[in-house]
């Protein structure tokens, strides 16, 4: 089946890429940027390195900007992904979705309008064994924002690895917070993996304080060819 894929650029959408790519064709990413850094539906932190994972993975990127408005960003959304069924023939859109029934209900109907399928490879599964499957599969997330109490800005820049990993499942099971980050907890950016080409690699970035929000503004990346 052709796909398009709902890309952020963090862990849960790339993953998804790579699983839902084993039996499918996946032919370009969509990736929405929002206005309101609030928003129940899109990631806004990170975005600045979407373009150069695209190169990296060798895929075209389309984008697509909206004002985050809460449900009339549904509305933008529709009208992103009839764009790209009509410019790629595609079948279906694969989300990171993993437990927000609010966003997979929401992406679910649009589709359903539109008359794509859904492709969810991660929707309810294990969060601690996928997190384990995420590093031993070779993909490298950094963690580039927090807002949970158990996660300090100490961790903004650490690459989720088996050592990091077992300080975050403690984290989550003393903190009670998604191991996943699903209700946004924090964010990853995507910074190798199977499905890279290249690497990427950050360079520069400032730490931005939000008071229970800390994330990194990220000035400066590199692509680099990989050992």
């Amino acid at each position: 089946m052709k796909l398009a894929a709902l890309f952020t650029g963090g862990k849960d959408s790339t993953y998804s890429i790579y699983k839902a790519s084993k039996e499918n064709e996946v032919v370009c990413l969509m990736n929405v940027i929002s206005a309101n850094t609030d928003s129940y539906m899109f990631h806004t932190v990170g975005s600045v390195l979407v373009d150069m994972q695209a190169e990296a993975m060798g895929m075209p990127l389309e984008r697509f900007y909206t004002k985050g408005e809460k449900e009339k960003e549904l509305d933008d959304l529709k009208e992103f992904i009839s764009r790209i069924k009509e410019k790629y023939g595609v079948e279906g859109v694969v989300s990171g979705a993993i437990a927000s029934e609010y966003q997979l209900s929401r992406i679910g109907n649009i589709l359903k309008e539109l008359g794509l399928v859904s492709i969810t490879p991660l929707w309810h599964t294990d969060v601690e064994e996928y997190m384990h499957s995420l590093v031993s599969d070779g993909f490298k997330a950094a963690i580039i924002s927090v807002s949970a109490e158990g996660l300090d800005s100490s961790w903004l820049g650490k690459e989720i690895n088996e050592e990091t990993l077992r300080e975050l499942i403690t984290l989550s099971r003393k903190y009670r917070f998604h191991l996943g980050f699903e209700g946004g907890e924090a964010e990853t950016t995507m910074l190798d993996g199977p499905i890279f080409k290249k690497r990427i690699v950050i360079k520069e970035y400032k730490v931005i304080d939000e008071g229970q929000k800390h994330y990194m503004d990220i000035t400066k990346a590199e692509l680099e060819d990989k050992v």
